[in-house]
């Protein structure tokens, strides 16, 4: 090869070689135009117009579906389940979210429906006579305590959900027959007529999702307020 044809070969592979570094390099900076437009597009202005459109559409969902006493106090969510042992309110299901209700634990029990844990439950004493930790009370002793608690007899059937916990633990809901089971003990510690409070669930029945998912249930904290309303 002539010394001639070796510049030119030379000159070629400079060029390709400032060419090739000059596309890497508007590459690497329309990468990064590209990162910061979509970083704004989606973390910025699109997470906004949903805001918006939200709280224009639903605020009341968008914010918690939070519930109020009569006074404007906020009081809890509608969409997660508190505890009540008051005889004077209803009762939501069991549950297994922490020591209870705990939505920072939200969990099931994760036991299958032959668990001898599940139906017959744990019982166990620390020496100085406390329940042990480890105790838990299976679906059996949770029967038992819901006959007690509501003055029924043997043969009365306990809804599913008043002796089960659910996956969440959470659950804002019970079924209707659970919340009428529990018509006569409220009456009773409230000093009201039972048809009262059958119409006050019947105002409280939500229907299925969509009008086909799930069955109908009664909101827990949601009924527990009207109950407080009603006072004289």
């Amino acid at each position: 090869m002539s010394k001639i044809q070796e510049q030119r070969a030379k000159q070629h592979t400079e060029v390709a070689l400032a060419q090739a570094s000059d596309g890497i390099i508007r590459h690497f900076w329309m990468s990064i135009v590209a990162t910061i437009a979509l970083a704004v597009l989606v973390s910025g202005v699109y997470p906004l117009i949903v805001w918006g459109l939200a709280q224009m559409i639903f605020p009341n969902q968008a914010n918690g579906s939070l519930l109020k006493d009569k006074d404007g106090k906020i009081v809890g969510s509608a969409l997660i389940g508190q505890r009540f042992t008051d005889p004077r309110f209803f009762h939501p299901r069991p549950s297994a979210a922490g020591s209870g209700y705990d939505p920072m634990a939200s969990g099931g029990t994760n036991l299958g429906p032959t668990s001898d844990k599940l139906i017959n439950g744990i019982h166990k004493k620390m020496p100085d006579g406390k329940d042990d930790p480890s105790s838990f009370d299976g679906v059996k002793d949770l029967v038992a305590a819901y006959r007690r608690e509501n003055g029924l007899d043997a043969v009365t059937r306990i809804p599913a959900d008043a002796v089960t916990r659910s996956a969440s633990g959470l659950d804002p809901h019970i079924s209707v027959a659970n919340a009428l089971l529990q018509v006569p003990r409220i009456a009773r510690a409230r000093n009201m007529s039972q048809e009262q409070l059958r119409t006050l669930i019947d105002r409280y029945t939500q229907g299925p999702d969509l009008g086909i998912l799930g069955e109908a249930g009664v909101n827990v904290l949601d009924i527990n307020l009207a109950l407080e309303d009603m006072k004289q």
